[in-house]
């Protein structure tokens, strides 16, 4: 018997481990937390026998642990131990299948009774099931992992039990949730579970794939697929559900249901393509005609301008458009609408990097670029979209969290730059020294006044290089640089390059 503990007081979670191995070799302490939150988590990686928990405890208490361990199919049997005798605790354990129920402080007669008496009632649901196989849930949870043998003892138990043959019909529902999986999953399995009760002759059964931010459900002992096809897509995306991908695949047998998944999968983001959300049926996703799908061009030009302006209102702006540049009415493939986003999003990183609004070792470019093309759903692109923009926005507040008097130096920079004003004029304007200014401008932004002053006035000539028309020396004179050899000998030192290469990589 697999055992796991979750108690927040450790003096009484020690007891219990000793108590624990005052016993026979029957059970095995299999892992211990010190709350709900964690406890559930162990419920979920370790599948016990037996969960002794306590009922008050921080981040989630015994009691909501319980009630998701029992949604999510782990049908372990349960000790509650509690300090709390009043009858609404223990009224709210029975309710949730919880047998054993035993007040602080514990004897050891008393754990030892009811040890023993979960301990009997397990075996005699392993009497009634092959030992291997737990609930319904978990054997479709094993099937679909390919985690379990189709022998004829696990052919009878499913026939006898649940009336389900070895040539059985299935459709497989696969519900993508993305990111707001954790958030969601609760209330998206209650209305996936109403849509169903309001349907009528169904046997369904729920499995959740946590690793890919979905959940299966598992469909037969229906009339038609056809007909429960059309009132799913009904349901769920009209009334219930959005914001979510939903897949169909119909598997014909036991022994098809993990071929069956695992061909649908890779099919899911064609939720990506479609103006509507849809249910991703197949095999008709692959007779779907595409058009031919056209990187927006104008549209970097034009993001290129207004990062390098630091116009975050027009960048947001430019964005959506980009975004709904794949909205047009036309049958895009997903995978080149994921590479036109992983494009756009490398053009805007690479020239906020050159700009000084992005700090590449806050962003994880691989992590962000395999987000998209693991994509799902339009939201998953559209997050990944607007986490990059929220840290060029970011990074530029924080650069003007600054002193005052040193706001005001960079106020006058910004104003009159292209005369290259000096520490000493500047000086003047605030009535202060030189020397304060240039101690408390190194203090805060971390380089000198002239350090500060050239990369500006580059930087400003990166926006006109990418930006612009202009002419060599028309840029080199905006920048406050009336010799344009000098000013490409300073761009070259800063850069690593000469103006007219710069130009040509990035525009």
């Amino acid at each position: 018997m697999r055992v796991v503990i979750v108690e927040d007081e450790i003096r009484i979670r020690e007891g219990i481990v000793k108590l624990l191995s005052k016993t026979n070799d029957e059970f095995e302490l299999v892992g211990e937390a010190d709350n709900g939150k964690d406890g559930l988590q162990l419920l979920r990686d370790l599948r016990p026998d037996i969960v002794i928990t306590d009922i008050k405890m921080p981040q989630m208490d015994g009691l909501s642990m319980l009630e998701q361990m029992f949604e999510q199919g782990i049908n372990a049997k349960v000790i509650v131990l509690s300090a709390y005798s009043e009858f609404e605790y223990a009224r709210k354990a029975m309710k949730l299948g919880v047998t054993e129920y035993l007040l602080k402080p514990i004897t050891f007669h008393d754990f030892m009774q009811a040890l023993e008496n979960v301990k009997h009632q397990v075996e005699k649901e392993k009497q009634d099931k092959p030992a291997q196989i737990g609930t319904i849930e978990q054997i479709f949870q094993f099937l679909i992992d390919g985690s379990l043998d189709i022998n004829e003892e696990l052919i009878a138990y499913l026939s006898n039990n649940y009336q389900i043959t070895k040539d059985q019909s299935f459709s497989i529902v696969c519900i993508y949730l993305g990111s707001n999986y954790h958030s969601m999953c609760k209330k998206a399995k209650s209305d996936f579970k109403h849509a169903l009760s309001m349907y009528g002759d169904v046997s369904y059964c729920i499995v959740e794939v946590p690793h890919r931010n979905s959940f299966l459900s598992i469909l037969y002992h229906y009339k038609n697929s056809h007909d429960l096809e059309r009132w799913l897509q009904y349901q769920l995306l009209n009334k219930q559900l959005n914001k979510v991908a939903i897949g169909w695949i119909e598997a014909n047998g036991i022994s098809e249901l993990e071929h069956s998944v695992e061909l649908l999968y890779p099919y899911m983001d064609w939720n990506i393509s479609f103006d509507k959300e849809v249910i991703i049926s197949y095999p008709k996703i692959t007779q779907i005609q595409t058009a031919s799908c056209v990187y927006p061009i104008e549209l970097e030009a034009k993001i290129k301008t207004a990062i390098c302006a630091y116009d975050w209102n027009k960048v947001f702006k430019i964005m959506k458009e980009f975004q709904n540049s794949f909205l047009d009415g036309q049958i895009y493939i997903p995978r080149e609408i994921k590479e036109c986003y992983v494009r756009f999003l490398w053009v805007m990183i690479n020239i906020a990097k050159e700009v000084g609004c992005l700090k590449i070792q806050n962003l994880n470019s691989q992590k962000l670029l395999e987000g998209i093309m693991n994509a799902q759903t339009k939201e998953d692109l559209w997050n990944a979209s607007d986490f990059l923009i929220s840290l060029m926005v970011s990074e530029q507040k924080k650069e003007d969290a600054v002193h005052l008097t040193v706001k005001k130096v960079i106020s006058i920079i910004h104003e009159f730059y292209q005369t290259g004003i000096t520490l000493e004029e500047i000086s003047i304007r605030l009535n202060m020294t030189p020397e304060y200014i240039g101690t408390l401008f190194h203090k805060e932004m971390g380089i000198t006044f002239s350090t500060y002053m050239k990369n500006f006035r580059i930087n400003k000539a990166k926006e006109l290089l990418c930006g612009s028309s202009y002419k060599l020396y028309e840029i080199s004179e905006r920048v406050g640089y009336n010799d344009p050899k000098y000013f490409s000998k300073v761009f070259k030192e800063i850069t690593g390059q000469l103006p007219t290469d710069y130009r040509k990589n990035y525009k």
